[in-house]
């Protein structure tokens, strides 16, 4: 399985030269989707083109810095002179914590740039894709499928990365908003929701007394996952050196994705 049926049709992942976004990238491309991938690093898009060249969807890179309006705007319109359509987008772009600082001593400069980097880049991605989205669905052909990456960060909390949690807990309330919205014209946006799971990385951490009675409760599947827990999902993207994994919230059928 994957995300959505996207068989022949044209997705676009952005950041999507690394992590879940190139897993994102690679999954839709094997199932015979066509597939755009925008990052800001010529290099690195080629590398994850060449790394998904096999599959039956053809592939194509742009280079984009997604959180200028004029660069997505321009990726867009290269990207649909190139395939004629955008189904679906992907929107994975984004920068991590920043650092271990308080918050009383992160800079306005700090903020800022976490914002742009994780909340704008979505918010561009997403504005250009629903604008040709919409206009397709007036004129009669409606489907469209928004998915944007949110962190377990934007549940409960994260120690001394608030401004990161902040702005995924913004992309979780901007992609309810959007299923709302945008429902009239055939078009879904769901968040993929990163969790837990047992990994080289992780293994560590279980055995920090203070982090399994004072963390672990307020992470909502309550117990690191197990990989047989997650059998049926549409993606399944992990790696040894990695915490994360992509979480059952991937079967989405339409509608906004409960975590």
């Amino acid at each position: 399985m994957i995300l959505f049926d996207l068989t022949g049709r044209v997705a676009v992942v952005t950041g999507g030269n690394g992590g879940i976004g190139l897993g994102i990238a690679q999954a839709l491309a094997s199932s015979g989707c066509n597939v755009s991938i925008w990052g800001r690093n010529a290099e690195k898009n080629k590398a994850a083109a060449a790394s998904i060249a096999a599959g039956p969807g053809k592939v194509d890179t742009r280079v984009c810095d997604v959180t200028s309006t004029a660069s997505v705007n321009e990726a867009m319109k290269a990207t649909l002179d190139t395939f004629g359509r955008v189904d679906g987008c992907f929107a994975n772009a984004g920068i991590g914590g920043g650092g271990r600082k308080p918050f009383i001593e992160r800079s306005e400069e700090e903020w800022r740039t976490m914002f742009a980097t994780n909340l704008d880049g979505v918010f561009h991605a997403f504005q250009a894709a629903a604008k040709h989205m919409t206009a397709r669905a007036e004129a009669g052909d409606a489907f469209g499928r928004l998915v944007a990456t949110s962190s377990l960060a934007s549940l409960f909390g994260t120690a001394r990365n608030e401004h990161y949690a902040a702005t995924k807990a913004a992309i979780n309330a901007l992609c309810r908003a959007l299923a709302v919205e945008l429902a009239r014209h055939g078009v879904t946006a769901n968040a993929i929701l990163p969790g837990w799971i047992k990994s080289d990385m992780t293994a560590g951490i279980m055995g920090n007394d203070k982090f399994v009675a004072n963390v672990m409760p307020r992470i909502p599947v309550r117990r690191f996952g197990e990989p047989s827990d997650f059998g049926g999902i549409a993606v399944y993207l992990m790696s040894k050196a990695s915490s994360y994994h992509t979480a059952d919230c991937f079967v989405i059928d339409g509608g906004y994705t409960a975590f």
